[in-house]
């Protein structure tokens, strides 16, 4: 156990309609001591051929047929790391120098038929006007795409009772309260508003914290089956900043929408 890293990804419960589960991105000794690695979270076989990028380092590299892979970047403070393959769900975890340094483990999950991949790039939303101790700050790469991302996505037929949500791989650089009381970021005396999450129109949740593989949870109502639905993520204001508007800077990455 001490050898390999075990990558344990909570998710906080923030507001309804967002809700929390674990979710294991790591298996315990598998593979070569010593090595990263890429599995399949349900058979712990090891996954080839998988990309895995750090996308704020414009790195990127390839599990090879024993699913590891080498990081052959020195990380300082926290990045997201992104593993994608055909086949399965898109993955990402938020990585620093302490967890880099030991072998990381990644178990990946295999889609189904019902999962729909929104996006696997990295957005950045905001005005490129934040301070240095914003949460990750030091880790902005992207260029801002303005204060809101949309995206158009066709849903099949889903049979009433089902639950559909959308996934936010990885989501870092929020400034809300909620964020500073957990110590994500060292702003002293400002906070922000939290992103919006909105389906078709509807606003369905906030996201008060920085993580990995939030969920939010899309009404069986809003949905049109067998049309183009509308994702809408829109970033937080600047609440203590009345003479313009300051937005939030944030990065995410990896959404999709699962069925089950």
């Amino acid at each position: 156990m001490n050898k390999f890293l075990i990558l344990l990804i909570s998710i906080f419960m923030v507001n309804s309609p967002v809700f929390c589960g674990i979710v294991q991105g790591g298996v315990e000794k598998e593979g070569i001591t010593g090595s990263n690695k890429v599995v399949d979270s349900a058979t712990k076989s090891p996954i080839s051929g998988a990309k895995v990028s750090l996308p704020q380092e414009n790195f990127q590299t390839y599990t090879d047929s024993n699913g590891s892979f080498a990081l052959d970047r020195n990380i300082s403070g926290q990045t997201v790391m992104s593993v994608e393959k055909a086949g399965y769900k898109p993955f990402s975890i938020t990585v620093n120098e302490k967890s880099a340094a030991k072998p990381i483990i990644m178990g990946i999950e295999k889609s189904t038929p019902k999962d729909i991949t929104v996006d696997t790039n990295m957005f950045h939303l905001g005005d490129n006007s934040y301070s240095d101790l914003s949460a990750n700050a030091r880790e902005f790469q992207v260029q801002t795409i303005g204060p809101f991302y949309s995206k158009k996505i066709k849903i099949p037929t889903i049979p009433s009772g089902s639950k559909t949500t959308l996934v936010v791989g990885s989501i870092i650089g929020i400034d809300t309260l909620m964020a500073k009381s957990m110590g994500q970021n060292k702003v002293a005396s400002a906070y922000s508003s939290p992103p919006e999450i909105y389906f078709n129109g509807n606003k369905i949740a906030d996201i008060q914290v920085n993580g990995d593989g939030q969920k939010i949870k899309i009404p069986y109502n809003l949905i049109k089956q067998n049309q183009l639905n509308d994702i809408t993520i829109k970033t937080g204001r600047n609440m203590m900043q009345t003479a313009y508007v300051d937005y939030d800077d944030i990065e995410f990455m990896n959404l999709f929408v699962e069925t089950k």
